[in-house]
């Protein structure tokens, strides 16, 4: 295909002559449930054919009255992997790599039975691999507060994950989502490219599509540009959680977008602009019989019974969720600053379905 081609379809939803659509099956009541529910602030956008809703909800920083910028850079956690999965295939269909080969021909000697392991088991989350997370000190622990500018490799980490026993044998047997997979993935991308994923998604994905707001900080811990403050809960309640060093999260969730920048990202991969149609259909494939998640991509059913492709990502103080109709018509981004009050999964499925089926 052609680049101009695929910037031209990828950024048409964000022209400056398109239509902002109103308040469609009661969006902005649903984002205020969202904040009342579970939230300190939440910002969304959806997308309704040539048709923009924006709207947010709650405070930028806690003891303010700052809005949520409609626009603000957010972490989006794991979402990274379904661009981490994209570059892959694309790398795949570029004859770099197969989804075939296994981690100890890429690794040698990293991961314990890497021969038994493929670059597919680790996209699909059956690899069996100890989630490299379980091992870390989490909020509200003082171990873990200790670590926030602590610049982690991926090789401790992977390290860390690969001293654990698997969590199911054979791989390829079973489903288990590890954060390990990716950490994996990203260096065997370095490995076959010489360059590593963050380049290759800048390179490949973000400056194609014209992703202004979305970026691959590194070891950076700022957001840069608008963004809500994050928090994460501590026994003396909520504690400014913005800035970190990102490197904890590596290729599993380190990235950094908007919502706008989500839709148009995921309108250009479902709307076959990224890949060839049999990639994209590898990606829709569940990796386990009547499994969610497939290469990278993960999907559900609406209350109407539309099945919606994207992905979710937890970044500690952010959550983001990102889905679209297969068509790509109807598509709806949300990012929460979490209170932890309640799981903001319950209320946002519920606006996910408003956008979707209203």
């Amino acid at each position: 295909m052609k680049l101009l081609a695929v910037v031209t379809a990828a950024v048409v939803g964000l022209s400056p002559g398109v239509a902002m659509a109103g308040d469609r099956g009661g969006l902005q009541k649903g984002l205020d449930d969202v904040v009342a529910a579970s939230a300190v602030g939440a910002l969304a956008e959806v997308r309704d054919g040539q048709r923009v809703w924006r709207g947010s909800s709650g405070v930028a920083e806690v003891e303010t009255t700052k809005a949520v910028p409609v626009g603000a850079r957010v972490r989006v956690g794991s979402i990274t992997k379904t661009f981490v999965a994209t570059v892959v295939l694309q790398l795949v269909d570029e004859g770099w790599l197969r989804l075939d080969d296994s981690v100890e021909h890429w690794l040698p000697g990293v991961v314990p039975n890497g021969s038994r392991i493929t670059v597919r088991q680790l996209l699909n989350h059956t690899s069996g691999l100890f989630d490299y997370k379980d091992t870390l000190p989490m909020p509200p622990s003082q171990e873990f507060l200790d670590t926030r500018w602590r610049t982690w490799t991926a090789s401790e980490l992977i390290q860390r994950a690969v001293a654990e026993p698997p969590t199911f044998e054979p791989p390829g047997s079973s489903y288990a989502y590890s954060n390990t997979n990716y950490l994996l993935i990203g260096e065997i991308i370095k490995k076959a490219t010489g360059h590593t994923y963050g380049d290759q998604i800048e390179r490949r994905l973000i400056r194609p599509l014209g992703l202004h707001g979305t970026s691959v900080p590194g070891t950076s811990p700022r957001i840069r540009g608008p963004h809500p403050h994050g928090y994460i809960r501590t026994e003396q309640g909520l504690l400014d959680y913005t800035e970190l060093n990102p490197s904890l999260f590596g290729a599993s969730g380190e990235m950094i977008s908007t919502t706008a920048d989500l839709n148009t990202f995921f309108a250009a991969l479902l709307g076959g602009q990224l890949l060839p149609l049999r990639f994209l259909n590898e990606m829709k494939t569940p990796g386990t019989k009547d499994g969610t998640y497939g290469l990278g991509l993960s999907w559900h059913d609406t209350s109407c019974g539309a099945r919606v492709y994207g992905n979710d990502g937890d970044a500690l103080a952010y959550q983001a969720y990102s889905f679209s109709t297969a068509d790509t018509h109807r598509q709806i981004t949300v990012a929460v600053t979490p209170n932890f009050t309640n799981n903001p999964d319950v209320p946002v499925n519920a606006l996910i379905d408003k956008a979707i089926c209203s």
